[in-house]
């Protein structure tokens, strides 16, 4: 796990700072607009850092994960007097977020005291492992990692909405945009089925169990019909999708294949490995199928040994 972060973090630095010496600089309106959205980065950043610190619950960051960037987007479609690109964008953006935003605030996320909630259950396990066991090493993992790492490439992955602020884009929406649009939405349908059968599931082995009922199909513990039969993480599968498939906009933009946009979409996909890796150590240290399951079943492709 700690060789996971630190490449995360190393990327971080990286990815951007490669991305943006390829294709067209930034003009003056994007830089300035970059600069407006860093302060609400830096804001945003410090707010997740000192409520996770005071409240011992270091998922703040999971809160506003599905809440900012449609604040992002919208900032952007705003300055650009809402271009119908840039609203296209926006609208896809908000879609993904609601979608999203409903299916963690079912898992009792939210509360009226906004500090309190679900916390992801692997900084708990990861809190109690030698070498962050250290109330300092802690904290400083929960500052650099969880909430500055993490905002960032929320930041990151909007960013191909400013693409939408250059100076040769067309006024219009081309075709291209109606696609990758279109495709978004069934990768958002998609997710949204994904997570429905691992609620559904979820919530049936634990009535179950709470009603001493006979578990059956739901002994093995972890979902593996449906979506979940073709890959072992659909919903991911489909989020690094929606986010790739944002990229394209920028394509459509500015008519280069790669540009700077491109760091946010590159980094999810690595902090997607990251994170399904160490979702699966702990779940094949629970369920003994699983290692079963890893084995017959792709991670995030369907009918491939890529990923395993």
């Amino acid at each position: 796990m700690l060789i996971t972060i630190l490449i995360l973090i190393l990327t971080l630095v990286v990815v951007p700072l490669v991305s943006f010496y390829f294709g067209t600089p930034l003009n003056v309106l994007q830089s300035e607009v970059l600069t407006d959205m860093g302060i609400v980065l830096a804001i945003v950043t410090g707010v997740c850092f000192l409520l996770g610190e005071i409240t011992r619950n270091n998922s703040q960051i999971d809160k506003i994960w599905s809440i900012i960037p449609i604040y992002y987007v919208w900032h952007i479609a705003y300055v650009g007097d809402f271009a119908p690109r840039l609203v296209l964008m926006a609208v896809v953006v908000t879609i993904w977020g609601v979608r999203l935003t409903y299916n963690f605030a079912r898992r009792g996320a939210y509360q009226w005291k906004f500090w309190t909630g679900e916390e992801d259950y692997r900084w708990e396990v990861l809190r109690k492992r030698p070498g962050f066991n250290n109330r300092f090493v802690w904290m400083l993992f929960n500052l650099f990692f969880i909430c500055s790492y993490q905002n960032t490439l929320i930041f990151l992955f909007t960013l191909p909405a400013l693409t939408g602020l250059g100076d040769s884009v067309p006024d219009t929406i081309q075709i291209w945009d109606w696609v990758i649009a279109l495709a978004i939405i069934a990768a958002i349908v998609i997710e949204y089925i994904a997570d429905q059968q691992q609620y559904d599931f979820q919530t049936e082995k634990y009535r179950r169990i709470n009603n001493g009922e006979e578990l059956g199909p739901y002994s093995k513990g972890f979902v593996d019909t449906g979506l979940w039969k073709l890959v072992r993480h659909p919903n991911y599968a489909m989020e690094q999708t929606i986010w790739l498939l944002f990229y394209g906009f920028s394509v459509v933009s500015t008519g280069e294949w790669i540009n700077w946009s491109m760091a946010g979409c590159l980094l999810l996909v690595v902090l997607f490995k990251g994170s399904s890796d160490f979702s699966e150590e702990l779940t094949a240290a629970k369920y003994p199928d699983y290692t079963n399951y890893q084995r017959k079943t792709p991670r995030f492709i369907p009918f491939t040994k890529f990923g395993k």
